[in-house]
């Protein structure tokens, strides 16, 4: 029979009674199948559940087949090493005893003659300069995801469970995931907001607070089957208002008849020309017409309500999130960033960037591109004044802000609405509310602390607070869709597509880049 997973009548709650899945019925079988849906609907905890590191409060997870998974970090231990993360040391240490002429017959018979140059194959595969003994601790992490990339295609696995896999990677880094999965054969579960690699998968299955759907082929097919879906929808929400106002318009109507009808009955017991006993009886059925009238009119009336809020629900969860900017005001030939001649670095004898110049003017658009520690980070901090030069001047001309992975521009101990405030002091409680609801925090949620946001809904909240009232005319981001789910990546493209400042941005999501409109390329390294 073929590897597969299947989860059967699942159903989990977090701590806080939240519930994410219940009587879940899901299949994922030998293809490549990417998992996508909002931040917070339960992706990561279906990994951990598939996985065993969670326990479903109902139901079960049946796996027939071999399990690799891919971690979003990797702590290293002191000592550990990429013969460790391999599972390799054993057999390796064999090898050397087998060389040395000290292993035994029986540890030669166990031998694996292939598995050196199988490692070092799989860590060329992911353009990783490292050997065996090479400690983790030592590498980036980009190079630690490599790593952990190289040692699961090394493992040969039945599935693959590869959460946020290209999360913190250079160009390189990105183009060997999605090579992997463009080649893999196996099974694989993705969780992923990169839609370069979603292009490689079979299927798509997005969770929703509706459940689960399953979408055959790729990412481009399921976008379309989406606007399908959107537009069926937005349909029966119109016929589900249309009824609940032909409802409404029916009982009014009968209200008006049982108030004429009423009106008579006592016209003619004023009159007195009927006998009384008669009067009651017309009195008594009238009021329970009136009763039963109202009772059936609040059923279609609740019937109603219950279709459209239905129909609501459901666009809600299709329809993409839109944001709209003020603007800036950005003349096109003013000067906005200069940087001369700039070496700068945090060891004098050993500068990350040498000689280094650039100048922004008007509403450029600019995205910084290189591998990982060619220096992209230190000229944002370089810029955003938190570094100062070694040589050189760098001198920024407009107001700017910038939003690092970290968003440390937030204060963790502050509300959403609070930090929106402090960052935006002149900013009114109505256009605080409605700066926020731009990027999903309505309501309650803009009352949520900082400190408890997911990493995508951080992002989200940084980049509402640093757009504010009035955007800064320079804008600074660093991988500003590392945490961000598609439909948020979506949103914060169609607002850059409209700020009318300067954007420097530093982005590994070819995509992304492509959407917002760079202008010039700058390559570090």
């Amino acid at each position: 029979m073929p590897a597969h997973i299947t989860l059967s009548r699942l159903s989990f709650s977090t701590p806080d009674g939240t519930q994410l899945f219940s009587s879940l019925d899901l299949a994922f079988a030998r293809q490549r199948t990417g998992l996508v849906g909002r931040n917070g609907v339960g992706k990561s905890t279906l990994f951990k559940l598939i996985t065993g590191t969670l326990i479903p409060q109902s139901g079960g997870v049946t796996i027939d087949g071999t399990i690799g998974l891919l971690r979003q970090s990797l702590r290293a231990e002191p000592a550990e090493t990429i013969a460790d993360l391999f599972g390799a040391t054993a057999q390796l240490d064999l090898l050397a005893r087998a060389a040395a002429g000290t292993a035994t017959a029986d540890e030669l018979a166990d031998a694996d003659w292939t598995i050196e140059a199988r490692l070092e194959e799989a860590l060329e595969r992911f353009s990783l300069a490292a050997t065996a003994d090479t400690p983790l601790e030592t590498l980036s992490g980009g190079q630690r995801t490599r790593a952990m990339l190289a040692a699961l295609a090394f493992a040969d696995p039945d599935f693959l469970l590869l959460d946020e896999p290209t999360n913190n990677l250079d160009r390189d880094g990105r183009d060997a995931v999605i090579d992997l999965l463009a080649n893999w054969r196996g099974g694989a579960i993705v969780v992923s907001h990169d839609r370069e690699l979603l292009e490689t998968m079979d299927a798509i299955v997005e969770l929703t607070s509706l459940g689960a759907t399953t979408y055959g082929g790729n990412y481009s097919l399921y976008r379309e089957r989406k606007a399908v879906e959107l537009a069926a929808a937005e349909h029966d929400l119109a016929g589900a208002e249309r009824r609940a106002s032909l409802v409404d318009k029916k009982a009014q109507q009968t209200r008006e008849r049982q108030q004429k009808s009423n009106a008579s009955g006592k016209r003619k017991r004023a009159k007195g020309d009927m006998p009384k006993i008669l009067l009651n009886a017309r009195k008594n059925s009238a009021e329970n017409s009136t009763g039963e009238n109202a009772r059936l009119a609040n059923r279609l009336r609740e019937q109603a309500e219950s279709n459209s809020q239905a129909a609501r629900e459901k666009i809600e969860v299709l329809q993409h999130v839109t944001i709209s900017l003020p603007p800036t005001h950005l003349p096109a030939g003013r000067k906005v960033l200069t940087i001369d001649a700039v070496s700068a670095g945090y060891d004098p004898d050993t500068p990350i960037l040498k000689h280094f110049s650039l100048a922004i003017t008007g509403p450029e658009r600019i995205a910084l591109v290189g591998p990982n520690g060619s220096g992209k980070t230190t000229l944002l901090r370089l810029i955003s004044g938190s570094l100062e030069p070694l040589v050189g001047t760098a001198s920024v001309h407009v107001s700017h802000a910038l939003l690092d992975q970290q968003v440390s521009i937030l204060d963790p101990q502050k509300t959403v609405r609070e930090n929106f405030l402090a960052l935006n002091p002149a900013s009114s409680e109505n256009a605080c509310r409605s700066a926020l609801a731009r990027f999903r925090f309505k309501a309650d949620a803009a009352l949520k602390m900082t400190a408890s946001l997911s990493g995508g809904e951080t992002l989200r909240a940084g980049l509402a607070c640093v757009l504010g009232d009035t955007p800064p005319q320079l804008l600074i981001l660093d991988e500003p869709t590392n945490h961000l789910d598609l439909d948020s990546i979506e949103a914060v493209e169609a607002g850059l597509r409209f700020y009318d400042g300067a954007l420097l941005v530093v982005s590994h999501d070819r995509p992304f880049l492509d959407t917002i409109g760079i202008t010039r390329e700058v390559r570090l390294g």
